[in-house]
């Protein structure tokens, strides 16, 4: 039987121990539990459980993110006590500064061009996991050294297709003297970068003061001719470029977001006993997109010259990460092996398809405990990787519409709502204080079941309509996506060396 990781009712942060329950088919059929409230007091004691066990009651408004930021400190795993840990924000949240900040040509995004960015970065990964020979190719605008001499300019955030809105940030020290920077955490990227001075070309607005390489007594420029330089192609998609005798890299998103920049590398501070020398990255002369104000991104990939691979030496590729139930509150990001929870179970990573994305084997998904009549062959066409950047998880056609039928067949007893952009199951809580919802679950290789976060169900929309947080594929070739809705409050953790990712319950709150 699979291995049961339980997440905690969303008013409730106590933590529970694994568990393995034993169900009893023919009661799930009754027609009794179809959106049944938790505190019937007509139902049969057996019922009562299972209603407790299968379904979620919880108060609508803890679908909203607070106007204050709640720091979590994760006694479970006790992540607050490692050395390598960084807090994770939510860019948009009031836990960041990014979040608070006043200028009005920041504005955070809606739901509906949260959503809208989300499918160009899901476009962007469909296309390079189909095929590395689709990659767009960069123009190295930097080959000519007097083009980097031109104007300054910052450029407004706007509505647009980007890498992915909804992201997650870190802030880490770069340069000697340390300075601090806001970076995207992101496991499709293996390239870390950030916006540097002088902007040669142009340079988005950002809050931290854009990092100064000529004020960093420890940075230096990696030669054209060097072998890091010709690590690029893999990390980025793109042959590196030359500026004189330094090397050039050049980073696009599949769209029109891009940086493009001098390759780099300089001392990176994690926190103040964690300091790695001669850390590689790009230094950005010109980049264009919606990065919202953050200074640039931190790889998680698979590649050589991710963060991952270039700490291995301390850290052995293992990372682990929480991210919070809602925008008002905090997680973390850690990195090495030390203090991860007891209560993690390990699926082994699936046959990558590339050197940058962690594969996964999906084998079943459970609706309110039904496990789903979805075929293994749905899942095995294109396969299933797990992404911190991609918001709403897609799953192939045929395994969406199956789990899209039995969600509604167990909320019947709400009022339906119109479709909201790419969410097409919904729902109308105009007048309600709780909602009754059942619990999904996924198994994965190795027969690790899952149980979902209600925050990881569904998304507020508005404030009186929720929408189940998934959407379809549009084709059964399309790889499915394990996107970061569904990974909240749960203890995430890459052991990329032994190859093998687990998950635990409680994480964070």
């Amino acid at each position: 039987m699979a291995t049961t990781l339980k997440n905690n009712n969303s008013r409730k942060h106590n933590h529970h121990p694994f568990s393995l329950i034993i169900i009893n088919l023919w009661l799930l059929s009754s027609s009794s539990l179809v959106g049944a409230d938790a505190d019937d007091q007509h139902l049969h004691p057996t019922s009562k459980h299972i209603i407790q066990t299968h379904y979620h009651t919880l108060q609508i408004n803890s679908l909203f993110p607070a106007s204050v930021c709640s720091t979590n400190t994760t006694p479970s795993t006790g992540s607050s006590k490692r050395q390598s840990t960084l807090e994770v924000f939510h860019r948009h949240g009031p836990c960041s500064q990014l979040g608070q900040d006043t200028d009005a040509t920041i504005t955070t995004p809606s739901v509906s061009e949260v959503l809208s960015h989300d499918q160009s970065r899901v476009d962007s990964i469909q296309a390079q996991v189909k095929s590395d020979s689709s990659k767009v190719k960069i123009k190295n605008t930097n080959s000519n050294p007097n083009k980097l001499k031109d104007k300054k300019a910052n450029l407004p955030v706007q509505s647009g297709r980007s890498l992915g809105s909804g992201n997650y940030i870190v802030t880490v020290g770069l340069g000697t003297p340390t300075k601090t920077l806001s970076l995207i955490f992101d496991t499709g990227s293996d390239l870390t970068w950030t916006q540097c001075e002088p902007c040669a070309r142009s340079c988005y607005q950002q809050q931290d003061p854009i990092f100064n390489p000529s004020a960093s007594a420890s940075y230096s420029n990696i030669s054209c001719n060097s072998p890091q330089c010709s690590q690029l192609s893999g990390a980025t998609g793109n042959k590196p470029g030359c500026s004189s005798t330094t090397c050039v890299y050049g980073i696009q998103y599949g769209d029109q977001s891009f940086s493009v920049g001098f390759f780099s590398k300089d001392k990176l501070t994690i926190t103040a006993t964690e300091v790695f020398p001669n850390f590689l990255f790009g230094c950005g002369q010109n980049n264009q997109g919606l990065f919202g104000n953050t200074a640039g991104l931190l790889g998680l990939g698979r590649n050589s010259l991710s963060i991952i691979s270039q700490t291995a030496p301390k850290y052995g590729k293992y990372f682990s990460y929480c991210l919070p139930s809602t925008s008002s509150s905090t997680g973390h990001l850690t990195l090495g092996k030390s203090g991860v929870s007891r209560n993690v179970k390990f699926t082994p990573f699936a046959s990558s398809q590339g050197t940058s994305f962690y594969f996964i084997d999906i084998l079943s998904i459970s609706v309110g405990g039904r496990q789903l009549p979805i075929s293994q062959s749905v899942f095995t066409t294109a396969g299933s990787i797990i992404d911190s950047g991609t918001v709403i998880t897609r799953l192939p056609p045929a395994a969406y519409s199956t789990m899209s039928a039995e969600f509604r067949k167990q909320m019947v007893k709400y009022k339906t709502a119109p479709a909201y952009s790419i969410l097409d199951t919904c729902y109308d809580l105009s007048g309600l204080t709780t909602i009754t919802i059942p619990t999904i679950s996924f198994t994965f290789g190795g027969s690790v079941k899952v149980d979902l976060a209600p925050s990881g169900i569904l998304l507020a929309v508005s404030t009186s309509r929720v929408c189940l947080a998934f959407a379809g594929n549009n084709n059964a070739d399309d790889v499915a996506i394990f996107g970061n809705t569904q990974q909240k409050t749960l203890e995430v953790v890459y052991d990329v060396g032994r190859g093998n990712l687990g998950f635990g319950p409680a994480g964070c709150k």
